[in-house]
């Protein structure tokens, strides 16, 4: 059965609001997603948390109720409070009904099968939590293999990130690594390298795009090194009839993705 704590000095309360800073993220391994719908994609993901806070102001809603046993099932605690608390722990002053504590997880680069899905996604140095979640979103719905995060990244566990994500934290893989890891190990398979620049007369939509195709977003404000652009196999560009010199990373990255996605359906 669940246990319930109302009060804001009780240690776990405290431990778990902490989870909202990247070192202590780092320290416990764990990480904070919030919302019934988040949780709920996650269960159905197969993950689980290790606690899982709910309120039943209203009684217990399906979902929940769900999230509750599930959890229980397999080891972890659900704890019953208020919305107060679960304000504290969410930082929202209108939180979900549910907050879940969990391990974090991800892949490593060797771990990619590059052959499971015709398209990736990369970024490198991005710095916006919630680019980082749209990215993530972008991926879902297009079926990318994976997010693979180049260099100094927003860590895709934050809570900014993971709210960004609308639980597709949970359904598409995520790799941090290094442009010194991840240029070797694209090099030693198929796979064709498009970074998304200003610096080319490639129009986004002129090529055939090969599979899989890695599509390579660079730094919100500086784009990518000169370097980085070097090794791509192709640059394009989308173009810009406006006055705006370019488009938001995430939004950038889900246009080229649906193009790439929209040839491959017509292939």
């Amino acid at each position: 059965m669940p246990r319930e704590i109302t009060a804001f000095s009780n240690p776990l309360i405290k431990r778990v609001r902490q989870l909202r800073e990247k070192r202590h993220r780092k320290q416990e391994g764990l990480f904070l997603a919030e919302g019934l719908r988040i949780l709920t994609e996650a269960r159905e993901a197969g993950r689980l948390p290790e606690f899982l806070f709910f309120a039943r102001d209203n009684g217990p809603h399906p979902l929940v109720q769900a999230l509750v046993a599930e959890t229980e099932a397999a080891g972890g605690e659900a704890i019953e409070t208020n919305a107060d608390i679960l304000s504290k722990l969410s930082g929202k002053d209108n939180p979900g009904a549910v907050v879940g504590v969990y391990p974090e997880f991800g892949p490593a680069l060797d771990d990619l099968d590059r052959t499971s899905a015709p398209i990736w996604l990369v970024a490198e140095r991005l710095r916006d939590p919630g680019n980082l979640g749209t990215i993530l979103r972008t991926g879902d719905a297009i079926g990318a293999g994976g997010l693979i995060l180049i260099d100094d990244c927003v860590d895709p566990f934050s809570v900014e990130a993971v709210r960004a994500s609308m639980g597709a934290l949970f359904t598409v893989p995520v790799v941090r690594t290094d442009w010194g890891a991840f240029l070797p190990w694209l090099r030693s398979g198929p796979g064709q390298l498009v970074g998304l620049s200003l610096d080319t007369e490639h129009d986004y939509q002129a090529p055939a795009y090969a599979s899989p195709t890695f599509l390579l977003t660079g730094n919100e404000a500086q784009g990518m090194p000169d370097f980085m652009a070097a090794e791509c196999d192709l640059l394009v560009k989308i173009p810009m009839l406006g006055k705006a010199d370019s488009l938001n990373a995430a939004v950038a990255t889900a246009v080229m993705a649906y193009e790439v996605l929209n040839q491959q359906r017509r292939a």
